[in-house]
């Protein structure tokens, strides 16, 4: 299965990001990043998927995974089932950590978690709970008082001594300046997934030859810029299966195909089942889990 390229946007005037998602469900969305990414799950139980480890979760899982190591967290079981799933999601790079370290030498420790971090670090019991109270206290913040609360947690991650790593191996970092290059790329594919999108105008945004291209974006993605477009295609589709009551025909108009068959035969080959199957064994699934 091969991993989603996900652009991770950090707002202007900040210098990481956060994301505060509540969930019905986590879907099943295997993809990387150039980012360190911490992950906190709250009510919600299920599977977490992370280089070549699979393992249980549980409420309260706190993980720090390491750059461009494919993963996702799957789940459908609410523990409190009148309160929605949350995923606290913080990103940041290694140069941001450099940074802080270099400026701050009492910080040096963010730099040995950050080389721990590589295969996905899983998080003590006491550790995790202490950060989860701190975690849960971002969103309600000012943009300037999260930076602190933030960094208390990352210290105490740095000393938990019983953290163990999840993968067995970390992925080797991408060359910053063939990120800097694709970024547009991956921009411009994911605002117009929609439209019809030229090979030749991807490879004039990355400043490249058309064949310099696909070589460029296969290292990068792990896959042609055709499959790839696919895959965000049928990941919008998906989204609308399991979202809306909206007709096959109008999901598979509104995620950017033309034809109706051309959509059910690549949802087919994607998923292994035909889009109405698809929505109706996750319609089942919840049902079963309810």
């Amino acid at each position: 299965m091969t991993p989603l390229f996900e652009q991770v946007t950090i707002p202007a005037g900040h210098s990481w990001g956060l994301l505060w998602r509540e969930l019905d469900t986590i879907p099943f969305i295997w993809h990387y990043h150039p980012q360190f990414e911490l992950t906190l799950t709250v009510n919600a139980r299920g599977q977490r998927y992370i280089g070549d480890h699979l393992g249980d979760f549980e409420p309260g899982d706190l993980v720090l995974l390491g750059p461009n190591l494919p993963h996702t967290w799957s789940a459908s079981e609410r523990i409190d089932s009148s309160q929605p799933m949350l995923a606290v999601v913080v990103w940041f790079s290694l140069e941001w950590l450099e940074r802080l370290a270099a400026c701050f030498p009492e910080l040096l420790s963010l730099r040995q978690l950050a080389a721990r971090a590589g295969p996905a670090l899983h998080f003590s019991a006491d550790t995790s709970a202490r950060s989860a109270d701190k975690l849960l206290q971002l969103n309600a913040l000012p943009v300037p008082q999260r930076l602190p609360l933030l960094l208390d947690v990352l210290l105490d991650l740095a000393g938990d001594t019983g953290a163990r790593p999840l993968a067995s191996t970390a992925q080797a970092p991408l060359p910053d300046g063939q990120q800097k290059r694709m970024a547009g790329v991956f921009d411009f594919m994911h605002a117009h997934f929609r439209e019809e999108i030229a090979l030749e105008s991807l490879a004039q945004r990355a400043a490249l030859s058309l064949g310099a291209f696909h070589r460029c974006f296969k290292r990068h993605a792990h896959c042609t810029p055709g499959a790839y477009l696919a895959r965000l295609r049928i990941g919008r589709a998906c989204q609308q299966l399991i979202e809306s009551n909206l007709a096959i025909a109008v999901i598979a108009q509104e995620a950017g195909y033309r034809n109706l068959a051309h959509f059910n035969r690549q949802f087919r080959a994607a998923k292994h089942v035909t889009p109405r199957a698809f929505r109706l064994q996750y319609r089942r699934g919840v049902k079963d889990l309810s």
